[in-house]
């Protein structure tokens, strides 16, 4: 039961992972996580080559470490995909993060129920996967049948737990989408 409740706990963080880098009307740090910067010859993470700070609600400055690596980075950004035009100064890059328009928060709310549809389908995956095992231990002698039983009711509630976890954090991310 323990390493199926951490396998569950695994999946709860890997949908928060994903959530993050989904961009709400607010800057946020978390969107850049996904980034990589050519540097000298290596993708390393934005966060590892610049500070990111979020001065406003709408805009964000990244400061690289070496000023040699603005353009790279503006780069990164543009090639990530996030629909942010970045801007440079220099010194900084600056970013002005536009307001959602309604189509695209209807887009992004799809794109946060696909993700956590795939982690209910994975936290269900991982209950069969505890099943099959659980039949197995009764049908090899470890287990009785009122310990199946017991055994399987507990799963299904752990499961239950999980499936709940999953959809507050959804409804959580849609509201922060849908807020103007």
């Amino acid at each position: 039961m323990a390493d199926i409740e951490e396998r569950m706990e695994k999946t709860i963080a890997s949908l928060k992972d994903s959530f993050n880098t989904i961009r709400t009307g607010r800057a946020n740090a978390a969107i850049f996580d996904k980034v990589r910067v050519d540097y000298y010859g290596t993708k390393s993470p934005l966060n590892q080559v610049a500070t990111i700070a979020i001065p406003e609600a709408r805009s964000v400055i990244i400061t690289p470490f070496d000023k040699s690596l603005i353009s790279e980075i503006e780069k990164a950004i543009q090639v990530a995909d996030l629909g942010l035009n970045p801007s440079n100064d220099g010194k900084v890059i600056r970013i002005a993060i536009p307001a959602l328009t309604a189509d695209r928060r209807k887009e992004l709310v799809k794109q946060a129920k696909t993700v956590a549809e795939n982690s209910r389908t994975a936290i269900r995956n991982i209950r069969r996967d505890g099943n099959d095992e659980l039949k197995k231990q009764q049908k090899d002698g470890e287990l009785t049948e009122d310990g199946l039983k017991t055994e399987t009711d507990k799963l299904q509630k752990l499961t239950d737990k999980y499936i709940d976890e999953i959809n507050k954090i959804y409804d959580a991310k849609e509201k922060d989408i849908m807020q103007n």
